[in-house]
């Protein structure tokens, strides 16, 4: 389901996706090209495709071949125009050196694509070569619950395979993204609180390298950079080795409010929640309108009847009753069917993503909210955009910034702009306004081709550690993009 859907449904959200694996030309900040433009040096070596179609065992595709525009398509129907010289459906990592190899000696882009669900589109390069990996989809699951994951398989399935083990993994609640992008800029969900990022369960990935070489990272830079760094910079993971914890049983809740009440809400919410235990995690949705509109949503490690008078004392600050309150009793995986809106329906149509255009920022609120009318004020008179204000804090919170390269860690939200359609102007728009009102951080998994401050948005201290990890491993800058670490 997308987005949308998923707003519409519940008024709950946390969405984690990104560009996985990409290359493009080289830019300086400011100067950024269109993704997948062709590399700045000439090509070494052209690509021969039909050599390269005889050392897969997967498939390739070229245009004009059956299934080429079907395979195409990109999550996010904006970038639908684009098309790759080549597509790879790669089934084991063997496909990925390969294509690795040819790309690094003709100077062909090159992108891998878990589950294609870059905001940018940059796992659709024009004129790239796309390691699609979706047909590596294994899951294995260990007595003590470790967990190995394939780079190809969508978290609806990762959940699945998980909870038939009576397992699962702080991760995000769109049903169709890929394991790997969602994991290597963080990965928000709505175990978050009580149990960290994503990333905060990685214990070892399988890369691999610029050089084409496959390694196992399990500690060190490579490892560090992989813990949040985003994707489409060091190489090309095949596998995720996960922690998993015991599933719990949850209670999801979603309040609605009247038109005008974003203030009084977000401000009440932020006090809340920043207050609540690490049980429980919660979003503030600000609706744009005439006026504004908010929601509350969450989901909660406990019963209703513990929940409830949290939600009471909610209600409370606010100082007005929802128009609707919602509270439900389930287990982790029909939560997480519930917010992806197939909770009724065949887990097989979990999996179904009809392309949709849609514009999309962040920005991370650092630091109290201190104007929550001027914040209302942004989206008042505008159609089509919401706020998802997405709680941290809790088991986040108690990582150090330069742990991992992840570096909110003492951020009290992440706030994501979304807007349907391709109105980019709007969201640009939003998005620098909330700069001056929340701060100027910015969450990778929601990479932003339009925003100009990138680099330190996304990651802050950690900028320098993570571009001399970029050079180190990949000095001919073979995984160059235009928001990649290669660039400066």
């Amino acid at each position: 389901m997308d987005r949308r859907w998923f707003l519409r449904l519940t008024g709950l959200g946390t969405v984690a996706t990104a560009a996985y694996t990409t290359v493009g030309l080289p830019a300086w900040p400011g100067t950024m090209p269109t993704a997948g433009a062709a590399p700045s040096s000439a090509p070494t070596d052209p690509p021969d495709w039909a050599a390269l179609r005889g050392r897969l065992a997967g498939d390739l595709l070229l245009p004009g071949d059956t299934g080429y525009d079907d395979a195409r398509q990109p999550f996010n129907a904006r970038f639908a125009d684009r098309r790759p010289a080549a597509i790879v459906h790669a089934t084991r990592p063997a496909d990925v050196q390969a294509c690795v190899e040819v790309a690094r000696t003709s100077r062909t882009p090159i992108a891998a694509r878990s589950g294609g669900h870059s905001y940018a589109g940059y796992s659709t390069p024009d004129q790239g070569l796309v390691v699609d990996l979706s047909r590596m989809t294994g899951i294995d699951v260990a007595a003590d619950g470790t967990a190995v994951v394939q780079a190809g398989a969508r978290l609806i399935d990762v959940y699945a395979a998980l909870a038939a083990q009576g397992r699962a993994l702080p991760a995000g609640s769109c049903p169709t993204v890929g394991i790997a992008g969602l994991t290597l800029g963080g990965g928000q969900g709505v175990l978050t609180r009580l149990h960290g990022l994503t990333i905060d369960k990685l214990r070892a990935a399988e890369v691999v390298l610029a050089d084409s070489t496959q390694v196992s990272a399990n500690d060190g830079d490579l490892f560090w950079t992989l813990r949040g760094g985003g994707g489409g910079n060091l190489g090309i993971v095949t596998a995720f080795t996960f922690e998993t914890v015991p599933a719990p049983e949850v209670t999801v809740f979603a309040l609605r409010f009247a038109a005008g009440s974003v203030p009084a809400v977000l401000t009440a919410w932020l006090d809340w929640v920043a207050g609540a235990p690490d049980e429980l995690w919660s979003n503030c949705i600000a609706s744009a309108g005439r006026p504004p509109s908010a929601r509350v949503g969450g989901c909660f490690v406990g019963t209703a009847g513990t929940l409830n008078p949290l939600l009471d004392d909610l209600v409370r600050r606010i100082g007005g009753a929802p128009t609707r309150r919602t509270v439900i009793e389930m287990g982790y995986l029909d939560a997480m069917r519930y917010f992806a809106g197939c909770s009724t329906t065949p887990i097989e149509q979990c999996r179904v993503a009809p392309p949709t255009p849609f514009v999309a920022s962040s920005r991370i609120l650092g630091a109290p909210l201190r104007d929550a009318a001027a914040v209302a004020a942004v989206i008042d008179g505008r159609t089509g955009i919401d706020l998802l204000f997405d709680s941290l804090g809790g088991a986040v919170g108690r990582v150090a910034p330069d742990a991992t390269a992840f570096p909110h860690r003492t951020a009290l939200a992440a706030v994501q702009i979304y807007a349907s359609g391709t109105d980019t102007a709007a969201v640009s728009e939003v998005q620098a306004a909330l700069a001056e009102l929340v701060g100027t951080g910015a969450y990778v998994n929601y990479i932003d081709p339009g925003q100009q401050d990138w680099a330190q948005a996304y990651y802050g201290a950690n900028l320098p550690r993570l571009r001399a990890a970029a050079h180190r491993y990949d000095p001919d800058a073979v995984f160059a993009f235009a928001q990649g670490l290669t660039v400066a």
